[in-house]
């Protein structure tokens, strides 16, 4: 999980640049939008419930929220976003899925192949990447005022399968379809999370050193200013000194 941990961490650092341009609510009210099309209740729709949890994290302004939901439903006119999955290599030999929410798919894919052959890579078949990812839950949970022994009880009470206690905030992994179910156990035993996402982690991570630690998060952050490029994963493997040495540049 270390791999995912470090990279988790440099995200949510990220994250107040994003929010500056607006894209963390626009990809937030894709995703609620999409999701809706399911049922815009949300107590019978687990996929919406989660998309709400990460907008509530955010501090997605409530009107944003509704106006993705009644997009979503049909009530208000919206975009018809069709999703998409590709796979693919970066540089220094590392792996990507790439996932988008898109009203146009040829322009999508691209832009995403554009991306990758720029900067050293390629598309990959389907099913060249994943194999060596697996789809999980995480839940991130401030690490103010609960011990490592008090989140590991609560957590594996609620049905999470492990914490990662290395970051900034615990992360707690849970098994794709349980992830909604933990989170509601967690709050009911007085826990509450800043965010919760599915999410792929890798079973092997490509270690990344050095000066080459700018040119693959230069790369990644290529991709994420897609607009519609929903999420990057990686099984990219950062040093603790290389993180910190990035995020002061």
């Amino acid at each position: 999980m270390s791999g995912h941990s470090k990279w988790s961490t440099i995200k949510r650092k990220k994250g107040a640049a994003d929010a500056k341009r607006g894209k963390i609510f626009s990809r937030l009210a894709k995703e609620i939008a999409v999701a809706a099309r399911s049922g815009g209740d949300p107590a019978g729709n687990p996929r919406l419930r989660t998309a709400l949890l990460t907008a509530r994290a955010a501090n997605m302004p409530k009107d944003n929220v509704t106006k993705a939901i009644l997009k979503g439903t049909g009530e208000l006119p919206g975009s018809v976003y069709e999703e998409l999955r590709y796979e693919g290599y970066g540089p220094h030999g590392i792996a990507v899925i790439v996932d988008l929410l898109t009203d146009n798919k040829n322009r999508a894919v691209a832009d995403v192949r554009h991306c990758l052959t720029k900067n050293g890579g390629s598309m990959a078949e389907n099913g060249a990447v994943t194999w060596n990812f697996e789809a999980r839950g995480i839940i991130v949970v401030p690490k103010e005022g609960l011990s490592e022994d008090d989140i590991f009880e609560k957590a594996i009470e609620a049905g999470a399968e492990d914490v990662d206690t290395e970051g900034e905030a615990y992360e707690i992994v849970t098994g794709p379809t349980e992830l909604h179910a933990v989170v509601e156990a967690l709050e009911a035993a007085g826990v509450t999370s800043e965010g919760a996402n599915l999410t792929m982690v890798p079973k092997t991570t490509q270690k990344v050193e050095g000066k080459a630690v700018a040119s693959v998060l230069k790369f990644i952050d290529a991709l994420e200013d897609n607009d519609d490029v929903q999420n990057v994963y990686s099984n990219i493997e950062i040093s603790d000194e290389d993180m910190a040495a990035v995020m002061a540049e």
